[in-house]
């Protein structure tokens, strides 16, 4: 059986970037040991999108 998720692979963020995001999160605090946070350029969120509306279809068949 497939697992139902979606993958993401892009870069690390810096120090900076990441202590922002840690700080801006709406989960309030560290990430996790076992989450990361990944930058993704924004020219992907089509392709973003196109992935998440084919788990959708596929959950709805």
């Amino acid at each position: 059986a497939e697992a139902q998720e979606v993958l993401f692979q892009g870069w690390k963020p810096d120090a900076e970037t990441h202590a922002q995001c840690e700080a801006t999160s709406p989960a309030n605090g560290s990430v996790p040991d076992t989450e990361a946070i990944i930058r993704i350029p924004a020219r992907m969120i089509p392709m973003i999108r196109e992935a998440c509306d084919a788990v959708e279809r596929a959950q709805l068949r």
